[in-house]
């Protein structure tokens, strides 16, 4: 299944929400905590102790609403095509290696200065872009919290004797010699182990 634009975008601003975390605490103006803060944001005399609210709170929504909809997609996928796996291979590197050096990349950012803020958004258009075109978009390291995991599979389709390899994201734990079904997005499978093993 080739994903949509849109959908890939989605999945990929998503995957960029502990970015927008680590934005917005730096957009914190700590100074003013000491004083009462003003939560009624909708009066006129009340601002939120932020440098530059619209746009951290904006970012941080977005990616926010965006990985709760990668989430809801992801609990909706049905995997369809049955498979035996023949060899189970755990990469937890992998995954974690997608994002992590980019957070680390764009701590210094500040939303007031435009050309930086400017080249971080021609940065991430480069890699939407390339994960979007090497089939690797749906690789988001926030799912290991939510009971993911990243495996490097060999596996036959049921009745057929020719083995194929590829990479997955699995909900849970799979090992090998078991069954279970699978949907392709783009060049990872989705892989929802079955409660019970199949004879």
């Amino acid at each position: 299944m080739q994903l949509r634009m849109i959908t890939a975008m989605v999945i990929f601003v998503g995957s960029y929400l502990p970015l927008s975390l680590i934005l917005l605490a730096q957009n914190v103006d700590y100074s003013r905590l000491s004083q009462n803060v003003c939560w009624k944001i909708w009066e006129q005399d009340c601002s939120l102790p932020l440098n530059n609210p619209r746009f951290a709170l904006g970012i941080f929504v977005a990616c926010s609403l965006c990985f709760v909809v990668t989430l809801v997609a992801l609990a909706l996928v049905q995997p369809k095509h049955e498979i035996e796996l023949t060899g189970v291979k755990h990469v937890p590197a992998d995954l974690m290696n997608y994002t992590l050096p980019y957070v680390v990349s764009f701590m210094s950012l500040d939303y007031q200065e435009t050309g930086k803020f400017v080249g971080f958004l021609i940065f991430l258009g480069w890699m939407f872009w390339i994960t979007y075109r090497s089939g690797q978009i749906v690789l988001n390291p926030i799912l290991i919290a939510f009971g993911w995991r990243l495996y490097d599979l060999s596996y036959r389709f049921v009745g057929d004797a020719t083995e194929h390899s590829s990479n997955a994201l699995v909900n849970g734990a799979v090992a090998s010699g078991e069954r279970h079904r699978q949907v392709a997005i783009q060049d990872i499978l989705i892989v929802k182990p079955s409660r019970t093993k199949d004879d």
